[in-house]
């Protein structure tokens, strides 16, 4: 229990920058005392720990103090060398010098088993470029002016604040303050066109983190699929969500939000869907496809 304790209150120090003694024995639930022992037993083993007295003073580690390599099991050793490995999004990390430094460091290879690669086809500059230029600006608190694509079809120009990058339902996004709207927002990087950092710097405002779409806040829509569109349907939907019919057919039902997208969607199955329900989605998608006809018709 105590070299647990130990290791703890150093990650502690490492991520903090300084505690004092009573911080940390409610924290451990123990008596102060026993923190200074465990100080005592942290720096006979060579944990370069110091308590400095007055106003503020604390309990701190050595500056450019870092965990020896022997604090590792060779199993985290791996998960750290993997992750750098596997993730390439803006550029081939597998030749980055970080890679370099700690394989060397751990005594240990990485085997090169998997490629993850966020860009679109045939564009994957431009993409990763993007990618990178936004990043910076989060990382460095920068604002930035993008021209985005909206669902409507109009491409407007708007200053942000960058939050995060966020990565879900297959799709990157950019979370973040939206000087036009006065509030915080998402937007998708696809359809950022243009993407340009500036130098006004911003303070980050207390406010919630990216907000999960809750399933309850939207209607239920039920869908119908023949069975030789199983490919699609589970690379579309959880398999939770799928029926198969004794026919072959696939019923969905999932709770998705009615937008444009919704419609493009619906519509890019072409005549291998059956909107069972509701009834004016039906209704919408088929109008939306009378439309394309007439507008395309020879």
């Amino acid at each position: 229990m105590q070299q647990s304790r130990l290791f703890q209150i150093v990650y502690y120090l490492l991520e903090k920058g300084q505690a004092t003694a009573p911080e940390l024995a409610e924290m451990f639930e123990v008596s102060v005392r026993t923190i200074y022992r465990d100080l005592d037993a942290l720096s006979g083993a060579g944990i370069p720990v110091y308590a400095e007295a007055g106003r503020n003073g604390g309990i701190r580690l050595m500056h450019d103090f870092v965990l020896d390599k022997a604090v590792l099991s060779q199993e985290e050793k791996q998960e750290i060398l993997t992750a750098l490995q596997s993730i390439n999004v803006t550029r081939n990390i597998s030749e980055s010098p970080t890679l370099q430094k700690l394989s060397a460091m751990f005594r240990m290879g990485s085997e090169n088993w998997l490629l993850v690669d966020f860009s679109r086809w045939g564009n994957e500059e431009s993409d990763k470029e993007k990618f990178e230029r936004l990043k910076s600006a989060v990382i460095h608190r920068r604002a930035v002016k993008i021209d985005y694509a909206g669902s409507g079809g109009e491409v407007r120009s708007r200053i942000v604040h960058p939050y995060k990058l966020v990565y879900k339902s297959k799709a990157w996004y950019l979370y973040g303050f939206c000087t036009v709207r006065q509030e915080m927002r998402t937007f998708k990087l696809n359809r950022i066109l243009e993407a340009e950092i500036l130098r006004e710097e911003f303070q980050r405002r207390d406010l919630p983190d990216v907000p999960e779409a809750s399933d309850g806040e939207y209607p239920e829509i039920t869908l119908r699929f023949p069975g030789e569109m199983a490919y699609r349907v589970y690379d579309e939907f959880d398999k939770t969500r799928v029926q198969k019919q004794e026919n072959g057919d696939l019923v969905v039902c999932v709770k998705m939000p009615e937008d444009a997208w919704l419609t493009g969607f619906l519509l890019s199955f072409g005549t291998q869907v059956d909107i069972l329900s509701p009834a004016h989605l039906r209704e919408k998608v088929a109008k939306q496809a009378k439309l394309i006809y007439e507008k395309n018709k020879t």
